[in-house]
């Protein structure tokens, strides 16, 4: 299996030098910081070879072996204020690096989300960029910072002392240096299509061993591991393919540092009768080779190396996880024409207009031509069976699913087709497993409203009934751990956040399901006065009776109305509502009043119709 890649036509890091100077143009205090201890480290590179050159000259060569060890030891203190000047460097670098790590993770999780929530199929790679790539970029864009600014610290120092000793020496050090890194990036490009070929096999591999185990007893069933494991073989031959392409070519980095590192040296000791004869001292020769060897040999195999390596890594990981992850477009440039007045806005209905779905292109259908108009200020409850579709409609509604055909409005527009900020503007989804995240109480009421003041805040949670978590949590300023708190407590947390949304429409998806029935009346009753539209996805009929309108779905029909109506025009209903309340079930209707009623919606098969009145009491 080939898993080679076009290859980019610019050089790895190059497009990307605008991301990753961002972090430090972010950060101007810390920056001018950084470069201020980068230039107290740079101190032995700019004296190594005059000190050096004065040991020999005006100490050893002159007869003055103590005058001599006494420059040494001052060459000895600047490199001791060099590593105190590294020490000191490092902690800068990592509040650069761990801010530009988490934002990568920020960017991988909300784009998976986003797939998720815009019902894609799920990207199973994922896994691999946000752990491995992810890692990956964080350490080796650590490593290329601190190889970079040593290498331009270190050749420039030598460079501007080799300036004030013996300019002679430039032209004998200069092209050879500039030839090895020219060859150096001319071969970092093919050494870049190799470590992307090298990821790509990564995730691939990591894709055909996650679809692998999900599908493991399908798998076994159907007696097909002899073909998957053929299959997930040749996925992990690739990926050791492509890391012996990368691992030949490894080795050409010696070439280069042979002719940027070791040359100058070689051609400075061919030239130094000459340099002699011409009037250089045996000091400033020698403190011209300490420049080479102790200043740009170091550095260049520094910058071979690290580019070579945690360079190539850093570039490709980056540019993986930003095609899978575009920066986000820029804000559109806010609209100069007048708001339209409150009374001018469009309803907030919902309008579903002959929506068929289903799970998978050869699944039955769960809902099939379903019309159904919640205007806005409508209380709905939805029930029928469990795996009916009652959780179906309500990922629909709020946009988490796309339906296969037909059209879905709410407030005019598609939320399928909404940028995940405006269909929060839009919309409030309370699930049946409640989403709370480690970190302050404040901070989870306040997710869909960061603006919310605390009195309005406590004024919520009083209202949905979590006053008493609240206080037992020990107060709003209190920090949260998921894991310690029950289901029912999750629960009431989300309500309260989602009461606190501005979002017209709220959906409960079976929200209340782990509440007591005191508990969960309180609740359903408070986002009734709420002003908007409310959608209760019911596990209990107290919740169908409590809502203004029901919304019955079963396998061959879908009824609407005020609970009477269905109550006469249902039979499920009448069935569900015998089985749920502990009063005995309703007396049925005589015969043809129930299911033949001229009224009626079609069966599933045609159109169904369950369009609710515009009411608000």
């Amino acid at each position: 299996m080939n898993v080679r890649t076009p290859r980019d036509p610019l050089l790895p890091l190059f497009p990307l030098f605008p991301l990753l100077v961002a972090p430090l143009r972010a950060r101007p205090g810390l920056l001018l910081r950084l470069i201020l201890w980068s230039l107290v480290e740079a101190v032995p590179a700019l004296l190594a070879g005059h000190l050096v050159a004065r040991a020999v000259d005006h100490g050893f060569a002159a007869g003055h072996p103590l005058r001599g060890l006494g420059w040494l030891a001052l060459m000895g203190l600047g490199v001791f204020a060099g590593a105190w000047g590294t020490r000191q460097a490092y902690p800068l670098l990592a509040r650069v690096v761990e801010p530009f790590r988490d934002d990568l993770v920020r960017r991988v999780a909300a784009g998976a989300l986003h797939q998720a929530v815009a019902g894609q199929p799920v990207d199973a790679s994922g896994v691999s960029r946000l752990t491995l790539q992810v890692e990956m970029v964080r350490e080796a864009y650590a490593g290329v910072l601190m190889v970079v600014r040593g290498f331009l610290l270190t050749v420039g120092g030598a460079l501007l002392g080799m300036v004030f000793l013996a300019p002679s020496v430039l032209p004998l050090v200069l092209p050879p240096l500039l030839a090895g890194l020219g060859l150096f990036l001319a071969l970092l490009r093919r050494m870049a299509g190799a470590q992307r070929d090298v990821i790509v096999a990564d995730e691939r591999v990591a894709e055909a061993a996650g679809a692998a185990c999900a599908a493991a007893r399908d798998i076994t069933a159907c007696g097909a591991e002899d073909g998957v494991r053929d299959r997930l073989a040749e996925r992990i031959d690739a990926q050791a393919a492509a890391a012996r392409r990368l691992a030949v070519l490894m080795p050409a980095r010696v070439l280069c540092l042979a002719v940027a590192g070791w040359l100058p040296l070689l051609l400075l000791l061919v030239a130094a009768p000459g340099l002699r004869s011409g009037g250089l001292t045996t000091g400033a020769v020698l403190g011209a080779a300490t420049y080479v060897t102790g200043g740009l040999q170091p550095a260049v195999r520094s910058l071979i190396q690290g580019l070579g390596g945690s360079g190539l890594r850093l570039a490709v990981a980056l540019r993986r996880i930003l095609e899978a992850h575009p920066l986000p477009a820029p804000p559109p440039a806010p609209s100069t024409r007048p708001r339209a007045s409150a009374s001018a806005r469009p309803a907030h209905d919902v309008v579903l207009t002959a929506v068929t779905f289903a799970y998978g292109a050869h699944a039955a259908p769960v809902l099939r031509d379903l019309d159904l108009t919640v205007p806005e200020g409508a209380h709905l409850a939805v029930v029928g069976p469990s795996g009916i579709g009652k959780s179906t409609l309500a990922g629909l509604i709020c946009g988490t699913l796309r339906p296969d055909r037909g059209r879905i409005l709410v407030a005019g527009r598609p939320p399928a087709a909404l940028s995940p900020a405006d269909r929060s503007a839009v919309r409030v989804l309370v699930p049946q497993e409640a989403y709370v995240f480690s970190g302050g109480l404040m901070e989870n009421l306040c997710l869909l409203r960061p603006d919310a003041g605390e009195d309005e805040v406590t004024a919520a949670v009083a209202t949905v009934g979590a006053a008493p978590l609240v206080t037992r949590l020990g107060g709003l300023g209190a920090q949260v751990d998921p894991a310690a708190l029950s289901s029912g407590e999750r629960q009431q947390i989300a309500l309260a956040r989602a009461y606190l949304s501005p979002a017209p429409l709220v959906v409960l998806d079976e929200a209340t399901c782990h509440l007591d029935p005191a508990a969960e009346a309180r609740a359903e009753e408070a986002f009734a006065r709420r002003p908007g539209s409310l959608v209760v996805i019911a596990h209990r009929i107290s919740s169908a009776l409590r809502a203004r309108h029901v919304l019955v779905l079963d396998g061959d029909r879908a009824v609407g109305g005020a609970h009477h109506e269905v109550l006469r025009r249902s039979p499920l209903y009448r069935d569900l509502v015998g089985h749920w309340s502990d009063e005995a079930p309703p007396e049925t209707p005589p015969d043809g009043a129930a299911g033949d009623d001229p009224g009626a919606p079609a069966a599933r098969g045609g159109t169904v119709r369950a369009t609710l009145p515009r009411s608000r009491s």
